[in-house]
């Protein structure tokens, strides 16, 4: 059911940090989370699952209707996510999924499946309407856009998470995520040790 690739033993993460952990590429429509999220995942050596594909028939229909998702479509889709995650992180492996993870609360479900953090893709309103327009045969309306991004809550502080411009080429963003998880991952230790 899922697009669901390895590329190698998944067990490799950022910079000498070798535990596994999952990845959520989030942000609005036409961040480019797909792109980035692929591209991470293989770098790391992660499995990786479209997040669009864990949508329920019913949501893909109705987003192609042009209709936002309310809390009731999206809560069955983040399970479905959190527990391909879970299994993927028992299983020994690194995992990297883009979802648009718009919410604090939904963000708090996804990090339940154990060691998660967050890549949010952020950039102007222009550049990712212009993206979601220039896209072929997708179910997000550029219409949607204004709906996601009234409904986006960013990364706070305690959150685990990064967030990156999607201004640049799609492999200049990955090695910029990989740097600051590295420095994340850095800081967080220095803090444990002291």
């Amino acid at each position: 059911m899922f697009s669901t690739q390895t590329t190698t033993d998944g067990t490799s993460g950022s910079g000498t940090d070798r535990r596994p952990r999952a990845i959520v590429v989030m942000g609005v429509a036409g961040s480019g989370k797909t792109t980035v999220a692929a591209l991470l995942a293989g770098r790391l050596g992660a499995s990786f699952a479209e997040g669009d594909d864990f949508h329920s028939p019913a949501n893909v229909a109705k987003m192609a209707a042009g209709h936002a998702l309310d809390d009731d479509d999206r809560w069955p889709w983040l399970r479905g996510i959190r527990d391909w995650f879970a299994a993927e992180l028992g299983e020994g492996r690194s995992a990297v999924v883009p979802c648009s993870a718009l919410r604090r609360s939904y963000r708090d479900l996804l990090e339940s499946a154990g060691d998660v953090r967050f890549v949010h893709l952020t950039g102007s309103y222009d550049l990712l309407r212009e993206r979601i327009q220039g896209r072929a045969g997708h179910f997000m309306k550029p219409e949607m856009l204004d709906s996601q991004l009234a409904t986006l809550e960013p990364l706070a502080d305690d959150e685990p998470g990064v967030a990156v411009d999607v201004g640049p080429r799609p492999d200049q963003i990955v090695d910029e995520v990989l740097r600051l998880l590295d420095e994340r991952a850095t800081s967080a230790t220095e803090t444990e040790d002291r």
